[in-house]
């Protein structure tokens, strides 16, 4: 709270958007005592292990169907096995036989009506402001790398103006391992 204070008395502090009425040194100084009088208890988990894993942590969820095929296993007599966890039997895996109506209307609720999105973008990305957004995050950040572009299909996105990117696709990157030179062959030439 001292560093907050602090910053915010020499002016290094920005309050903008909804955080506007915050600008004015009472509102502000009545919201620090407000934190002061809390308890606060300072958990920090550590860290996912990178994008990579977040990514793959949330494509468990937002890319894949209700049951993988391997789970299934057998459909005779208009019924369906399948493997499930029991969690109350400590996650034990175990085989389910459901009718196989009854199977298809569990899949079912699982699959989105149409018109509806899985996943929808908010803040910054989302469609209805993205262009405006974008810019505005571009212009706070001051950084004149990355320039707006437009696919085919109209839709805005970012692309990172990079020395090392591929000449031919503009869209994989290029990683140096070695440098060959030029060196005269051992064989002469028979042409």
């Amino acid at each position: 709270m001292h560093s907050l204070r602090a910053t915010f008395g020499k002016g290094d502090l920005r309050l903008a958007g909804e955080l506007h009425g915050l600008a004015e040194p009472a509102a502000f100084h009545s919201l620090c005592q407000q934190a002061v009088r809390n308890e606060w208890v300072v958990y920090a988990k550590p860290p996912f292990g990178g994008p990579e894993r977040v990514l793959k942590y949330l494509a468990r969820y937002t890319h894949r169907v209700a049951i993988s095929n391997h789970r299934l296993r057998t459909l005779e007599n208009a019924r369906v096995s399948f493997d499930c966890k029991d969690y109350a039997d400590r996650g034990r895996t175990k085989i389910m036989t459901l009718d196989a109506v009854q199977f298809i209307r569990r899949f079912l609720l699982h699959v989105l009506p149409s018109g509806l999105v899985r996943i929808r973008q908010f803040g910054f990305l989302a469609n209805r402001v993205r262009k405006q957004k974008l810019e505005q995050c571009r212009a706070l950040l001051g950084d004149r790398t990355i320039s707006p572009t437009v696919d085919a299909d109209d839709r805005p996105h970012t692309q990172i103006e990079d020395a090392h990117r591929c000449p031919m696709c503009k869209l994989g990157r290029l990683i140096i391992i070695e440098l060959l030179s030029a060196q005269p062959s051992a064989f002469p030439d028979t042409s």
